[in-house]
C-alpha cells in the first residue's frame, strides 16, 4: 500500500445543491418562527434540534465517516442562508464547527473516528473560553487538576455562545500541575456544569451565551488536549462564521424591507409615484442594499476559500505552504471583516430610507437587523483588524493567530 492511500479522505466539497436542499426546508421552518423569538427573547432550542437531528453538524466531516465532506466555502455559504433565517443561530453553532474544523486537522496526525462518530450522530459542543474576574491578560484561572484517577476543571467563563444546547464543551484552561494551556472537552449533563443565558447585549440575544460555571466537572483524559495543537488558522474561522452572520443578516434585511415596501399603501404628497412600490427612488434605496448584501456574501464565501486552502495543506507535509495558507486565512478574515461589517452596518441603516417613520414600529422589529449586525460587528475590534492588515502590507509582520482579552496595567497619572 504506498503512502498517498494512508491518507484520510479530506472534506473538499460536495454538490452544493444537493446539500443545501436537504436544509432549506429547516431553515424556511426556522424563519417562521424568528421574529416570535426575538419578541419574546426564547432560546432557539427546537430548531436547533431541527438541524441535530437532520446532521447539519456534520456537514464538514468527511464522507467515508458519514458526514457530507462539505468544503469550507461551502460551510459558509450554508450558514449564510441559516443566518438569513435566523441570524442567532449560526453564532450559538459557532462553537461547535470550530471544534468539528479542530478535530478535522487533528486527523491528519490521530485517527479522529470516535469523535467524528458524535459529530454524525448528531452531538454538538458549545465553548467556554473567555474568563471573567479579575484576570489580566495572559492568565489563565480555570483550571484542571487531577485528582486520583478522575480529572476535573473548576472556574467561570463567560460568553459560552451555545453551550447551553450543547451536549460538550470545547473549554479552555490550564493544568493545575505543570501550568499547560489545553483544551479540556466535557459533557454538558453533568452535576458539575451550570450554565446560564445570561447575555445582556442589545443584538444577537438568543445565541445562548452567557456564564457558565464549573465545580469539579470531569473530563476524561483522552478529551484533554494540548493547546498547542489547536489548528493554526483557528481565529480566521470564527470570524468567517461572524462573517456569514452578518452575511445573512444583510440578505433578511433586503428581504424584510422589500416586502414591507410591497405592502404599503401610504405615499408622500412629494413622492414620486402613486404607490411606494413604484417609486424609483424607494426602488434605488433597495436596489443599492440588494448590491451590498451580495458583496458582503460574495465577499464572505472568497474569504472561506484561503481557510480552506490552510486545511489542506495541513495534509500536505510541506511547512512553508501550511505557514502562507494560515498567514492568507488569517489576512483574508480580517479583510473580509472590514468590508463586510461597514456594508452591513449601512444597509441595513440606509434601508429605513425606503420607508417611513412607521417602519421603526417595534411590532415589526426591522431594527434587529442592525442590532444583530451592529453585536456581531463587534466581536473583534475592526481597529485592530485594520492596523493588522496594514501592517502586513506594508511590512509583511506575520499576523496573530491567537489573542486574549483581559485585565491590563493602568498606568499612573
Amino acid at each position: 500500500m504506498t503512502a498517498q492511500q494512508h491518507l484520510p479522505q479530506l472534506s473538499t466539497g460536495a454538490d452544493y445543491e444537493s446539500l443545501a436542499a436537504r436544509f432549506r426546508p429547516i431553515f424556511a421552518r426556522i424563519a417562521e418562527g424568528a421574529l416570535e423569538r426575538e419578541r419574546t427573547r426564547s432560546l432557539p432550542h427546537e430548531p436547533i434540534r431541527w438541524l441535530k437531528e437532520a446532521g447539519f453538524g456534520a456537514v464538514r466531516v468527511p464522507r467515508e465517516h458519514g458526514g457530507a465532506g462539505a468544503s469550507l466555502p461551502q460551510l459558509i455559504q450554508l450558514l449564510i442562508e441559516l443566518a438569513e433565517a435566523d441570524s442567532n443561530i449560526p453564532q450559538a453553532l459557532r462553537g461547535h464547527f470550530a471544534f468539528v474544523e479542530d478535530r478535522l486537522n487533528a486527523h491528519a496526525e490521530a485517527n479522529q473516528e470516535t469523535w467524528f462518530k458524535r459529530f454524525v450522530a448528531g452531538e454538538l459542543v458549545g465553548n467556554a473560553w473567555t474568563e471573567v474576574g479579575n484576570v489580566k491578560i495572559g492568565e489563565v484561572i480555570t483550571r484542571v487538576s487531577r485528582q486520583g484517577d478522575r480529572w476535573l476543571v473548576n472556574g467561570t467563563k463567560y460568553y459560552s455562545t451555545g453551550s447551553i444546547f450543547a451536549d460538550w464543551i470545547d473549554l479552555y484552561a490550564q493544568l493545575d500541575d505543570t501550568g499547560e494551556d489545553v483544551i479540556a472537552a466535557l459533557r454538558t449533563d453533568q452535576p458539575g456544569v451550570q450554565q446560564s443565558d445570561d447575555w445582556d447585549g442589545f443584538g444577537q440575544r438568543t445565541t445562548g451565551s452567557g456564564t457558565s460555571r464549573f465545580i469539579d466537572a470531569e473530563v476524561a483524559a483522552e478529551n484533554i488536549i494540548p493547546f498547542a495543537s489547536r489548528f493554526k488558522y483557528q481565529t480566521a474561522f470564527y470570524q468567517l462564521v461572524l462573517l456569514a452572520l452578518l452575511a445573512g443578516t444583510g440578505r433578511a434585511a433586503v428581504r424584510d424591507v422589500a416586502e414591507q415596501v410591497r405592502l404599503r399603501t401610504r405615499v408622500f404628497s412629494h413622492g414620486n409615484a402613486s404607490s411606494v412600490d413604484r417609486d424609483p427612488q424607494v426602488q434605488q434605496v433597495v436596489g443599492k442594499a440588494s448590491a451590498q448584501a451580495y458583496a458582503a456574501e460574495a465577499t464572505a464565501v472568497r474569504a472561506a476559500t484561503a481557510a480552506q486552502w490552510a486545511y489542506e495543506t495541513r495534509f500536505g507535509g510541506n511547512a512553508e505552504d501550511e505557514r502562507q495558507a494560515n498567514v492568507a486565512a488569517e489576512l483574508e478574515s480580517a479583510q473580509g471583516q472590514v468590508v463586510i461589517a461597514e456594508l452591513v452596518l449601512r444597509l441595513t441603516s440606509d434601508l429605513f430610507n425606503a420607508l417611513s417613520a412607521s417602519a421603526t414600529s417595534t411590532g415589526k422589529l426591522l431594527d434587529r437587523h442592525w442590532r444583530n449586525a451592529r453585536t456581531a460587528a463587534s466581536h473583534n475590534p475592526l481597529i485592530y483588524k485594520e492596523r493588522i492588515i496594514g501592517d502586513w502590507e506594508i511590512n509583511r509582520s506575520e499576523p496573530p493567530y491567537v489573542w486574549q482579552i483581559g485585565g491590563g496595567a493602568k498606568q499612573a497619572s
